[in-house]
């Protein structure tokens, strides 16, 4: 049991990191330059993706729990937070050219 979730949280952290690091919209089309609304609904889809996840290794290990709406907002708030260091890399990391 231990190692779904471990093996879960190391996906959630490269997801959250994810579209931060590609230019690519969707991962398919290649853009010059993505803006951040596109990575935004990336985020939101890996955020979806993550969580279906979740809940499938739940449900072949114990009856899957219901839960209220609290739930979906702190995992998702957990899910930005797994997302910090992409989001610095890509928007606070310059580099000295020249």
């Amino acid at each position: 049991m231990q190692s779904s979730v471990y093996s879960l949280l190391l996906v959630a952290l490269l997801a959250a990191n994810l579209p931060f690091v590609s230019q690519r919209v969707g991962f398919v089309l290649q853009v010059e330059r993505k803006a951040f609304g596109w990575r935004l609904l990336e985020l939101l889809l890996l955020y979806g993706a993550t969580g279906l996840l979740g809940r499938l290794l739940e449900s072949r290990l114990m009856p899957v729990q219901h839960q209220s709406w609290t739930f979906y907002v702190v995992t998702f708030f957990m899910f930005l937070v797994f997302a910090f260091p992409g989001f610095v890399l890509r928007y606070f990391w310059k580099t000295r050219r020249g």
